[in-house]
């Protein structure tokens, strides 16, 4: 079964670098069509909440966004804690990867991997 792809805005953006990286894993992995990008909190961490960053089929609570292409897909329970966080690839000598700005977190971790809200 189909899921529709919400025309709502997103409540997180990801950079046009993080974009491309996604596009670039997708293709090389061959993550199958119907999987979109999954991004959320799970609990754990240092800080409380960790980030979730994966590809995943969509689920009965989850919403799902068309981000530039982009499948993305989040529990609705998640928005709250990711409101208007922008995710960013960096891919430089001292860090490759994904990294999340979140203006809901209270306080973040030295790694930026978990936060508190």
């Amino acid at each position: 079964m189909a899921t529709a792809v919400s025309t709502k805005l997103a409540p997180i953006s990801l950079t046009p670098r993080a974009l491309d990286e996604v596009r670039n894993i997708l293709n090389e992995k061959n993550v199958p069509a119907e999987y979109g990008l999954r991004v959320g909190v799970q609990g754990g961490g240092c800080s409380g909440l960790s980030y979730l960053l994966g590809f995943d089929k969509p689920k009965d609570l989850d919403e799902t966004f068309d981000l530039d292409g982009v499948t993305l897909i989040m529990d609705k329970k998640h928005a709250m804690y990711v409101m208007g966080m922008e995710v960013d690839f960096q891919d430089g000598l001292n860090a490759r990867g994904f990294v999340f700005n979140n203006p809901q977190a209270k306080s973040t971790c030295g790694c930026g991997s978990s936060f508190s809200a």
